[in-house]
């Protein structure tokens, strides 16, 4: 973890979580750093580092996703929606992958015109809520559909919410 305040996050909202039927644990380590094999040496497959993987959202520090992390919910914040997919589509893309859809919404668009605020109606909803049936499934969701295709050009981003629907 880039701090050990971001690792104490990830303790207090991992430690515990039920994933596959079991109870996860995570602690701190006795360790202060990880040890990451040289190159062309073999690992044994217990270490790997993703601080450059694209999936990764945590990259740039004082980016605004570190504001936006909660603890594991059976309710998904989806963003990079883009304009041409329909609430069928994207309850269509979680049930495909055999998650049950409870609830969903999008999130409405405010347009800020000269005068009043009004709300666009239009398809451009970039943003949705998400209810599953268990904090367990949607850890499982959160895990198979974070960077699901949607489009040509717009890869799903899953993360959890601190509302409900």
């Amino acid at each position: 973890m880039r701090s050990p305040a971001t690792s104490l996050k990830a303790m207090n909202h991992l430690d515990k979580l039920r994933l596959w039927g079991k109870a996860i644990r995570v602690m701190a380590s006795k360790h202060q750093a990880v040890q990451l094999p040289k190159e062309g040496q073999p690992d044994a497959g217990l270490t790997r580092d993703y601080s450059q993987n694209p999936l990764h959202r945590f990259k740039k520090p004082g980016s605004k996703n570190y504001q936006n992390i909660y603890p594991p919910s059976a309710t998904l914040h989806l963003s990079n929606i883009p304009s041409s997919c329909t609430e069928e589509d994207i309850k269509e893309a979680f049930t495909s992958n055999n998650f049950e859809v409870k609830a969903f919404k999008f999130f409405p668009v405010y347009c800020f015109l000269l005068y009043p605020l009004t709300i666009n109606n239009s398809k451009d909803r970039k943003m949705a809520l998400l209810q599953l049936s268990s904090v367990e499934e949607a850890v499982l969701a959160l895990i198979k559909m974070h960077n699901h295709q949607l489009s040509e050009s717009n890869h799903l981003r899953v993360s959890f919410s601190k509302s409900n629907i």
